[in-house]
């Protein structure tokens, strides 16, 4: 990606983050707050054993985290950018998604249970791809768009039986639950979040992101 571009993109979702964040850490707090159920370990966790590592860089490589919601148009702009620095700091760093559904987006828990439920099936970086590669074709709308991400199910060729199984299964939602409240228990209250070594990251600026991770690929230096 062309650096221009991707300054951009950043840029407009960097002003997104700021002008919805008031409203979007109340909308947020209006959920009750629990403490994170299941994984064995009650305290909050920015990285758990259930969650989905997109990279794995190995020993010694950074941890970066985000926590998203697929309807949010901020981690739609993100999107490219992550793709792109996935791929430059490839072997370096371990990338890892984590839900976040806002409140506020009527089909974003829809979509993380879309992509829960690939995931049982191995495949969730190619629900996640479908997810934000369409989000202009369902996000802000205000019905279900449940039949279509089971028609993303099917054009990526999952077990369709498996999925509508995996859909409504309480425990599938539960799972996309879990990360809301841990997320909550972080501090979390917008999306796109991220935490680099388990320390969350403030984005004031469009290479805020790549500076932070080529610091921490680089030893803090």
């Amino acid at each position: 990606m062309k650096t221009p571009v991707k300054a951009t993109l950043v840029t407009i979702a960097v002003v997104v983050v700021l002008v919805g964040a008031a409203l979007i850490y109340v909308l947020v707090n209006q959920s009750q707050t629990a403490p994170p159920s299941g994984g064995g370990d009650a305290s909050p966790q920015v990285v758990r054993e259930s969650s989905h590592v997109l990279d794995d860089g190995g020993e010694g490589a950074v941890t970066l985290v985000e926590f998203l919601d697929f309807e949010c148009e901020a981690c739609g702009a993100f999107f490219p950018i992550v793709e792109d620095l996935r791929e430059q700091f490839a072997g370096e760093i371990t990338y890892v998604v984590r839900y976040f559904p806002l409140p506020g987006h009527f089909n974003s828990k829809n979509a993380a249970v879309a992509a829960e439920a690939a995931a049982q099936q191995d495949r969730f970086e190619d629900m996640y791809v479908r997810l934000f590669e369409t989000q202009a074709e369902w996000g802000e709308a205000q019905e279900s768009r449940a039949d279509l991400f089971r028609g993303f199910a099917e054009e990526i060729g999952l077990d369709m039986a498996a999925y509508d199984a995996a859909v409504a299964d309480p425990a599938t939602t539960e799972r996309v639950e879990l990360d809301f409240e841990e997320g909550q228990a972080l501090g979390v209250s917008s999306t796109p979040t991220f935490f680099l070594d388990g320390k969350p990251l403030k984005l004031q600026t469009w290479d805020d992101l790549e500076n932070a991770i080529q610091s921490a690929v680089n030893g803090g230096q």
